[in-house]
């Protein structure tokens, strides 16, 4: 079995594409915490940042600025968790124990599919 982004990016599992290259992607989250997040990832599969070469990362903060600002956040939040107790719930900044570093708490919410489509052709329009 593939990791869930490697499926996403292959086609795979249908998802809100807001901006594709050779090797970036960028989709709405199917349970979003918010109007408009979403995920820029890499297409090369690596469990954890150090594991992603260089290169292969340079595209990924000019992408989610172009985001930021077609989507028109103005406040907004960009996360990297590296590891289970880091918060990452797809294995793929050190985090020592679960009671050091950073700690998150979120209720995602199950999107409205047709309202997720129309934001991404929104946003992307905006790109």
């Amino acid at each position: 079995m593939s990791c869930i982004f490697c499926r996403i990016i292959k086609g795979e599992i249908p998802s809100f594409k807001l901006f594709e290259s050779e090797k970036t992607l960028a989709f709405l989250d199917i349970g979003p915490l918010s109007q408009g997040h979403a995920l820029v990832i890499p297409k090369f599969h690596g469990a954890k940042l150090a594991d992603i070469p260089d290169d292969h990362l340079s595209e990924v903060l000019p992408v989610l600025k172009k985001i930021v600002t077609a989507s028109g956040a103005v406040d907004y939040n960009v996360l990297q968790n590296n590891g289970t107790i880091a918060h990452q719930e797809v294995p793929h900044i050190p985090k020592p124990n679960e009671k050091e570093g950073l700690t998150i708490g979120w209720d995602s919410k199950q999107a409205d599919m047709d309202r997720l489509k129309a934001l991404c052709e929104d946003i992307k329009s905006k790109m």
